[in-house]
């Protein structure tokens, strides 16, 4: 059986947290466990340049803290090939081809690159290189000839420009040189963990987030520092489910829902205090995430074993880019020296 081919991948601006766990990192390692796939995961370090790019020591000491995440989730270097994205020179010039394939007027109507713009607060202050990165994604997926992307719905938009820009390029050099990918998206509800604060995403940036390096204090801090319902002032007073923090992490990361049922009964009448459903929560989150850690602590003693495994697998990686954009060059007719 011939496998899919995966892309997908992270920017390095910090640690990842439990919410890249439930949203990306778990379907990763489950795909790359199935014997199905062919995995591509991606440190996007150029990427993450495009509005970093006055602070590069941000990217440079965020990688290995990225890479040390992906291998204590369970990512194995046998299974899958993680590499750097500024170490495969094959993309940039793929993304010179395709930026000639892409309209300004284009780029500026993809709703997620408008989100994010918006988020940002660029104003009219856009870099050119933010502006283009849905260009520089469609060089990263096709140049693995990935027919599979597992991404969250906020991605459809740039998925969709990747396919448009296949598709033009086959058309115009005649040439089915580049794949079609398609995505793969969490269920419906599913895939984003709300913050800590209640806010809709758990982010970095907003520093609601429970991250996998995190020791046990710092766990049992942020636990029991929760949004809650803010009504429930008193024990004995009934509680709401809809929107408790608590209970929505107890829904995702609880294996016993048969108790997490009991709780919320016990909450919603009337008799259940916040401290007590938070200790609870955090046994379940220790539990979780402790072998994480341990896997973790092991790896990060050895920092220049990681750099060789991102090394290793940047050199697999380019041998494959290299391949697609020696094919681009013959569709297009610029291998003058082959």
């Amino acid at each position: 059986m011939t496998k899919k081919v995966i892309l997908t991948g992270d920017r390095p601006t910090g640690k990842l947290h439990i919410g890249h766990y439930i949203g990306s990192l778990q379907t990763r390692v489950a795909m790359q466990n199935s014997g199905n796939y062919d995995p591509y995961i991606m440190i996007a370090d150029m990427q993450a340049l495009t509005d970093n790019a006055r602070d590069p020591e941000k990217i440079r000491r965020s990688l290995l803290q990225v890479a040390l995440d992906y291998l204590a989730v369970g990512i194995d270097p046998e299974k899958s090939t993680i590499l750097v994205q500024s170490q495969i020179p094959a993309l940039n010039e793929l993304t010179m081809h395709y930026l000639n394939l892409v309209s300004v007027s284009r780029l500026n109507r993809n709703p997620t690159v408008k989100a994010e713009i918006q988020q940002k607060n660029f104003n009219q202050s856009i870099p050119a290189g933010f502006l283009i990165y849905p260009v520089s994604q469609a060089a990263d997926i096709t140049a693995f000839k990935a027919d599979t992307v597992p991404v969250g719905d906020d991605q459809e938009p740039m998925l969709e420009q990747t396919r448009e820009i296949v598709r033009s390029f086959n058309s115009i050099y005649k040439k089915d040189v580049l794949v079609e990918p398609e995505g793969v998206f969490p269920p419906k509800g599913e895939g984003r963990l709300p913050g800590m604060d209640g806010n809709a995403k758990m982010s970095k940036s907003l520093g609601n987030a429970i991250y996998l390096a995190d020791s046990p204090d710092e766990i049992q801090k942020k636990v029991m520092s929760m949004y809650t319902d803010p009504n429930h002032i008193h024990i004995e007073d009934p509680g709401k489910i809809e929107g408790n923090i608590v209970f929505t992490y107890l829904d995702v990361f609880d294996p016993d829902q048969k108790k997490v049922a009991e709780l919320k009964e016990q909450y919603q009448a009337g008799g259940l205090g916040d401290v007590k459903i938070k200790r609870y929560l955090n046994d379940v989150l220790q539990a979780v995430l402790e072998p994480i850690r341990k896997r973790r602590e092991a790896y990060a003693e050895d920092p220049a074993g990681v750099y060789e495994i991102l090394r290793q697998g940047s050199e697999k990686a380019n041998l494959v880019a290299n391949q697609t954009l020696k094919e681009v060059r013959a569709a297009i007719g610029i291998n003058y020296f082959d």
